[in-house]
């Protein structure tokens, strides 16, 4: 198995290091050449991996309970949320007028004769 084989794989049992590239902190290059350099040493990604740890478990902490979504709940406008279902009501209303006026039909076609020019 060569190096990038065996960063892949090492990134696949680490997925916290996605969130430092996408976050711009650092890049895959930079991992890759910790990886060529130390190997998966543990003193090399802890630092890396603390994070992850203290996030996981402030969001376990926040956890939506039932007093923070009524709490949520009280902050909703609900004169928006009417406006906006109307408008959509408006809209569909719209569509279901444009299907049913064309009830799938065509206009029969019928042609020319060919003696007559012009309507004559």
């Amino acid at each position: 198995m060569d190096k990038m084989t065996e960063f892949k794989e090492f990134v696949k049992e680490k997925p916290e290091l996605i969130r430092y590239v996408k976050s711009g902190e650092m890049s895959w290059q930079k991992f890759y050449e910790l990886f060529d350099l130390y190997g998966t040493k543990e003193e090399v990604w802890k630092p890396y991996q603390k994070e992850t740890k203290v996030e996981e478990k402030t969001k376990e902490a926040s956890a939506f309970g039932v007093g923070e979504i009524l709490g949520w709940l009280k902050t909703v406008d609900l004169d928006s949320v009417q406006n906006g279902i109307s408008s959509m009501q408006r809209v569909l209303g719209v569509l279901q007028d444009f299907g049913t006026k064309e009830d799938g039909k065509t206009p029969e076609y019928k042609p020319r004769p060919l003696y007559k020019h012009f309507e004559d």
